[in-house]
């Protein structure tokens, strides 16, 4: 087995894996799945977790932060673009608990979940794009 990494993916590597997963969407959803943010950082800040009522930050994988699209209005007036974030340590932790999936296929489940906030997918919605949820 080639050992192609000597060190742990950096941001920029679990940002291409998120994007690569956006470019690969059926074209229905990639199109407005490109207008939410991505952002990539090591771990949730307080007021992250404070939001989803977590107190562990390698517990959150990945957060979305924004209207949901099934709830958002013509005359909201957004004070910043929704976004989703990804947070590389505690992604990176539990892709070494698990052991036995590929980083890729994690980093893709975590932003399709959040992402599935986006849109206000159902079970069955994530179920038809991420095999996770069969």
């Amino acid at each position: 087995m080639e050992i192609r990494h000597s060190l742990a993916p950096d941001a920029a590597e679990i940002e291409a894996i998120a994007l690569r997963t956006r470019d690969a969407l059926p074209d229905t959803f990639r199109e407005r799945a490109a207008d939410v943010a991505l952002r990539v950082v090591e771990l949730a800040d307080d007021a992250m977790l404070a939001s989803v009522d977590m107190d562990d930050p390698f517990a959150l994988t990945g957060l979305y932060d924004g209207i949901p699209l099934t709830e958002k209005s013509f005359a909201d007036q957004p004070s910043q673009p929704d976004a989703i974030w990804l947070f590389r340590r505690a992604i990176l932790d539990e892709w070494v608990d698990r052991g036995d999936i590929p980083l890729a296929e994690l980093v893709a489940h975590v932003y399709i979940h959040e992402l599935a906030h986006h849109f206000g997918w159902s079970d069955d919605d994530i179920a038809s794009i991420d095999q996770w949820w069969l």
